[in-house]
């Protein structure tokens, strides 16, 4: 009988683990990758008497899984703000999922944990960029201004981490992370005194120089889309950074479109943060995409989709809903 934990490696899927084990200590096996490998739990072999359990990953991407893990005897518990698709019904499977365009992962989990460890969801949160989200659910922590933007620097930098194409481009691996986190219950004293923080903030900030004076490859005033090269720190700055787009022209869209070594291009989508949804409607016309309604991604875009996939942004965004 084995306690498998399985997570997504940014941000939110590393903090929200980290809450539950900070509740519930045990040495479990961890199973995580970059940001974007999401079909996590087809990795696991379950037997009868295994206990899952699954954060911040598409139920959608991992239904065949979960069902085989259960049939085979294993208890499966998920936690996830993705869309879901058709959500199982058998007796050892217990769902936190809500899809709200202003919830994560480490939300969830920390209302399944009556706020126990409260300043973790919101570093979570921060590093989601949901800085509303995250600045509401700290307010019972009475926190200052320049508390809250070490918790917002510390889920940006964890959520850093986990872009790339594969473990090589990142900084650590999140399983590696995550237990760097483990032994500290507070956020700010592992902000003041973790190596890995401080190699997490300087090689984003060096990543980040990068591609301050980009100009996009097109810019409408509905949104714009830009495009980087296939390189190491292209691929760990392009969701942060695509983040950063998003919060500085909030009534726009954005799309950063990172080549990859061998071809086509890997996508992530900000819907504008004063109107988030579409994202993961037009992704999900890809091959490879989905996400949320706020933000989401395609995996592998083909050269040859390049231009179908910015006519389709375009329309999505030039085309909202009221």
């Amino acid at each position: 009988m084995k306690t498998i934990d399985i997570f997504n490696g940014d941000a939110d899927g590393v903090c929200a683990l980290h809450q539950l084990r900070l509740a519930e200590p045990c040495d479990s096996v961890l199973v995580t990758g970059p940001k974007r490998e999401i079909a996590l739990v087809k990795r696991v072999t379950a037997s009868a008497g295994d206990r899952l359990t699954v954060l911040d990953v598409s139920l959608d991407k991992n239904r065949d899984a979960v069902l085989a893990a259960l049939a085979a005897g294993a208890a499966v518990r998920y936690f996830d703000h993705h869309q879901p698709g058709e959500i199982p019904v058998h007796p050892a499977f217990e769902p936190h999922i809500d899809t709200d365009a202003n919830v994560c992962t480490s939300l969830l989990v920390n209302a399944h944990l009556g706020g126990r460890y409260l300043p973790w969801a919101v570093t979570a949160a921060f590093g989601d960029n949901l800085d509303a989200a995250a600045r509401a659910a700290a307010a019972p922590l009475g926190l200052t201004e320049t508390q809250l933007a070490t918790l917002r620097e510390l889920g940006v930098c964890l959520n850093y981490n986990g872009y790339g194409e594969t473990l090589a481009d990142l900084h650590f691996d999140p399983a590696e992370l995550y237990r760097q986190l483990r032994p500290y219950a507070d956020p700010f004293a592992f902000a003041a005194e973790s190596p890995a923080f401080r190699t997490l903030a300087a090689g984003y900030a060096d990543d980040l120089a990068r591609v301050d004076a980009l100009a996009p490859h097109e810019a409408r005033a509905a949104g714009r889309v830009f495009v980087l090269p296939a390189e190491k720190w292209a691929r760990r700055i392009s969701g942060v950074w695509g983040n950063a787009l998003a919060t500085a022209s909030p009534a726009q869209a954005h799309a950063v479109l990172t080549a990859k070594p061998g071809g086509g291009f890997v996508v992530s989508v900000r819907a504008p943060l004063a109107d988030k949804q579409g994202a993961d409607t037009l992704c999900s016309q890809f091959e490879t995409g989905g996400g949320r309604r706020g933000a989401a991604g395609v995996n592998h875009l083909p050269d040859a989709d390049f231009g179908r996939f910015v006519a389709a942004f375009f329309a999505t965004y030039e085309n909202l809903p009221a």
